[in-house]
């Protein structure tokens, strides 16, 4: 098998073979040709060659998310490595494991004027869970001067058992730090840097490994809930009559349906969860601002609770969190092994444990309010929202509203449903959705960057057909992610074009001015059909409800290549609508 000449190379590699990283997201480059060379010779690896550094991470990160096990992310120096932090951001607030990998100059050639040089080190040390600074190995030369350990412009002649246990030190530093990121990853299901000196040549190769760097194992964590903390939650939770738990990000299938249950028995016991929740149950109310949005000031006094116990990721409703914030609840628990945001300011227990164990332990042990009100006064509230949410669906002219609405019911079974953010995620909230449908959307930093690149990397790894609805503004700032030759054939995109940022004329502020036209609506006159052309799928469209349904009848259907339906809506119109579906809802 051909290696890189270099042990550091040699040593990266190996370690995360050693790790079990086997997928390896690469753009080209010269400065990581030792790391190019190295994993893509060893047949242990999976490698994808994409250009672009800031589709290359969101792709890596959709890899992630699918396998939840950390992929690895290879690029040269210089502004290559800042593409990254997009991706990395939303790796660290998502809490996804990524592997960056970034080759470097030794530190003699940086600030020196070379070309594609920056401080390459600590580089994301806001949004990193570890960052790991390697050291250069000891080269030789003939004169058998030796570059000391890292010191820039430092030579000292040595002798050859002199360099060789300089080298020592080094590989031992090395393999500590390159151990120690890896297993951050996997402890934290966080992004982690590791930052590689390179000197010249870095093209040589050799047939056999000149290192066998040691794997360290990861230190087990302790989820244990101390028992006297544990009669108190039990103690609390029996004596509460309004208990709400809401449910944030979370990936399918992470919770016990068993609890779900138990809890949905429970009436002083309200579960409000989001489409990314991944949480399923004919008792949960699933459309958030659909209930809470046409409330009085009484009721929402009424529907604060006593503990409110909340887990997953970031929530995507603004109604609920101004809600709690304005009527907060006794107490707040956040289930969560790593960490707690204080989302409602009123955070006062932070459970170190995963919500499986933590139910178990909860539940097995309390009293069941046999008699509220609490459940059956909401849950009469929600039905009679739900027979009016159809009755608008029903009376709506063609807009996006009603675009979403005829999607939805389109979806076939057991998909995965990536969604853009702005008003695609929002409109989401507002349907009921197939249970079987596993639903993906980067919450962590909210961003509109990154979010095609990421369907893709997901859709790459499940073996289920993955849909991805998106608007045009999202759609077109990451359209990069189509240069990309592993999208499956299966592969579906649904891009609303109402031709801006439509979740502007949403918001307060001033409208229908030529300041607001460009500079935070940015209307354009911009299609996908080109961009199909150009990279291989198979384009389709829509201008009204009849052509939609027209084009969604077979568009999920298997094809030889994937497919883009681009529905066109009206750009003037859409707001007035979600805006009155809320009056109406009363």
């Amino acid at each position: 098998m051909i290696h890189s000449k270099i042990p550091l190379a040699q040593t990266v590699t190996e370690l995360c073979k050693k790790h079990g990283i086997q997928h390896v997201i690469i753009s080209p480059g010269s400065r990581n040709a030792p790391l190019t060379i190295s994993f893509t010779h060893d047949p242990f690896f999976t490698c994808y060659s994409i250009v672009d550094e800031r589709a290359a991470a969101f792709f890596a990160l959709g890899m992630a998310q699918k396998l939840q096990t950390p992929t690895a992310l290879v690029c040269t120096s210089g502004s290559a490595l800042l593409n990254y932090y997009p991706a990395i951001a939303e790796a660290y607030f998502s809490r996804i494991p990524l592997v960056v990998l970034s080759a470097d100059r030794p530190d003699h050639l940086v600030g020196i004027g070379d070309g594609q040089t920056i401080n390459q080190p600590y580089v994301f040390k806001n949004h990193i869970r570890y960052s790991a600074v390697l050291k250069l190995d000891v080269n030789r030369d003939k004169t058998m001067k030796v570059k000391a350990l890292q010191t820039a412009g430092d030579f000292i002649e040595t002798d050859s058992e002199h360099a060789e246990n300089l080298q020592g030190e080094v590989q031992a530093f090395n393999e500590k730090a390159i151990n120690k990121a890896i297993n951050t990853a996997y402890k934290t299901s966080g992004p982690v840097h590791i930052n590689i000196p390179f000197d010249e040549p870095l093209y040589d190769t050799v047939e056999t490994l000149s290192v066998s760097p040691l794997k360290t194992d990861l230190e087990p964590s302790s989820l244990g809930i101390d028992s006297n903390e544990i009669e108190h939650f039990i103690s609390d939770w029996n004596s509460a009559s309004k208990k709400m738990i809401l449910v944030g990000v979370n990936p399918p299938n992470s919770v016990e349906q068993k609890w779900l249950d138990f809890l949905a028995q429970d009436p002083s016991v309200i579960v409000l969860t989001e489409t990314t929740s991944n949480l399923h149950h004919e008792s949960f109310f699933t459309c958030i601002d659909q209930l809470i949005t046409p409330l009085s000031e009484e009721e929402r006094k009424d529907i604060r609770p006593n503990i409110l116990l909340t887990f997953g990721g970031l929530i995507v409703s603004k109604r609920i969190k101004a809600l709690l914030r304005k009527h907060q609840p006794d107490q707040h628990w956040h289930v969560d092994l790593l960490q707690a945001n204080d989302t409602f300011f009123c955070l006062n227990r932070h459970i170190k444990s995963t919500p499986n164990l933590f139910f178990e332990t909860l539940l097995t042990q309390v009293e069941p309010h046999l008699e509220s009100p609490y459940f059956p006064k909401w849950q009469s509230k929600n039905q009679l929202r739900i027979e009016r949410h159809d009755a608008y669906v029903d009376n709506i002219p063609y807009c996006d509203f009603l675009v979403f609405h005829h999607v939805l019911e389109s979806l076939p079974n057991k998909i995965n449903l990536h969604v853009a953010n702005s008003s695609a995620i929002r409109y989401l909230q507002l349907f009921q959705l197939n249970k079987t449908i596993e639903v993906f959307c980067n919450r962590g930093t909210s961003g509109i960057d990154g979010s095609t690149s990421t369907a893709i990397g997901y859709a790459v790894q499940s073996e289920n057909q993955t849909v991805f609805i998106t608007g045009d503004l999202s759609f077109f700032y990451d359209s990069n992610a189509l240069w990309n030759k592993y999208i499956p054939k299966n592969f579906r995109i649904i891009l609303l074009n109402n031709n801006g940022g439509g979740i502007f004329r949403i918001l307060p502020g001033e409208k229908n001015t030529p300041n607001f036209d460009t500079y935070f609506e940015t209307t354009h006159e911009l299609t996908a059909a080109h961009l199909c052309k150009m990279f291989g799928f198979t384009y389709r469209k829509a201008h009204s409800e009849d052509t939609l349904q027209q084009e969604l009848k077979d568009f999920f259907e298997d094809q030889d290549q994937p497919q883009l339906l681009e529905v066109f809506t009206p750009r003037t119109l859409n707001d007035s609508i979600l805006l009155h579906y809320f009056e109406f809802l009363k």
